[in-house]
């Protein structure tokens, strides 16, 4: 088959041919057709967040069973599927708990596993991992739900407990940040996002949110926050960037919550918050790194009737020709929204 891979830190990936992924008795082979292009994805290339070269990455994917291991039941070929990032072992208390997504097991596409920039991608594990497509949730959309939507509608709607009438703060409108808008709307929630780029802003407000802030235009961006809203309920760092997530907890009302969106990694990893703040008003911190399978459907309803529509932030579909070109684009990111491989083109 046809895959993206990149054989050192650094080096733009290329399209080569590798072998087709063995079915695993526990496995699925599903065939690819749509794929996100995510930042986590590039951490990866860039050696923040080391993995065993030469890789294909790629991790937030939707396509059709192509194969069944002889332990798979009640899944056949042809099925329409997605998976979470996180495959959970299905055994551990966490796994049992409803919580996959911080198994001390767990496997990733892309990471410890071969991953989605590719016609076919083998998915072990899939009695526990495999979600259901509904007819109405098209590939491109069910592929942006990977990482930075499911992650976000975690964040927003479990995390976060969203209310109808509450302020969220929206730290950084890529696609990690303008899904949070996107949720945060739907369960009417008032928004007020913040950004250096004034396309990123527009968008947000394109989705509704009800105050834009220009990181660039506003030396205290906390203070401006509340100065708007009087502090927000609900703050998330969508970038990853210890500025931002200071910021985020700065900008809380009490008893606030923070969720930790973007990924801090290396040196960012020891971000000090304003902790007399923490302690003195009970604010809360939280981390999101994903969502379990078993939470899948309660979203994808939500998709279904058409109050959330993630295909909104796609604004760039390629082939596997253009992937390596658009990790790379991550270095000096230009445009927002989503970028999706769709690997049959």
């Amino acid at each position: 088959m046809r895959a993206v891979v990149y054989p050192e830190v650094g080096v733009v990936p290329a399209v080569v041919d590798v072998a087709d992924p063995e079915c695993a008795d526990d496995g699925v082979i599903v065939e690819v057709a749509a794929t996100g292009v995510c930042r986590s994805d590039w951490h990866a290339w860039r050696g923040h967040d080391p993995v065993e070269l030469p890789i294909i990455p790629g991790h937030e994917f939707a396509g059709v069973i192509a194969a069944v291991g002889a332990d798979v039941s009640g899944w056949q070929v042809g099925d329409r599927v997605t998976t979470p990032f996180v495959l959970g072992c299905g055994r551990c208390e966490f796994c049992l708990a409803g919580d996959a997504q911080v198994c001390p097991d767990q496997l990733q596409p892309g990471f410890t596993l071969s991953g989605t920039f590719a016609q076919q991608v083998a998915v072990p594990r899939a009695q526990f991992n495999l979600v259901r497509l509904p007819d109405t949730v098209s590939f491109v959309a069910a592929a942006s739900l990977g990482c930075r939507f499911a992650t976000s509608f975690r964040a927003v709607v479990t995390h976060g407990r969203v209310q109808p009438g509450q302020w969220v703060a929206v730290h950084g409108c890529g696609g990690v940040g303008l899904s949070a808008v996107m949720i945060a709307k739907a369960f009417k929630a008032k928004v007020i996002a913040i950004d250096v780029s004034v396309e990123a802003l527009a968008i947000a407000g394109r989705l509704g949110a009800d105050e834009l802030v220009n990181d660039n235009e506003t030396p205290d961006p906390a203070t401006e926050i509340v100065r708007r809203t009087g502090g927000v309920h609900i703050g998330i760092d969508a970038v990853g960037h210890p500025a931002l997530a200071a910021a985020s907890v700065s900008s809380l009302r009490r008893r606030g919550r923070h969720i930790q969106v973007g990924l801090l990694l290396g040196a960012a990893a020891q971000t000090a918050f304003p902790m007399d703040r923490v302690i003195a008003q009970e604010l809360v911190i939280l981390g999101s790194h994903g969502m379990p399978a078993v939470d899948y459907p309660a979203m994808l309803e939500l998709l279904a009737s058409g109050a959330l529509d993630p295909e909104q932030l796609v604004t760039r579909r390629i082939g596997l020709d253009g992937a390596g070109a658009a990790l790379a684009d991550m270095d000096n990111p230009v445009g927002h929204g989503m970028t999706i491989i769709e690997p049959g083109t």
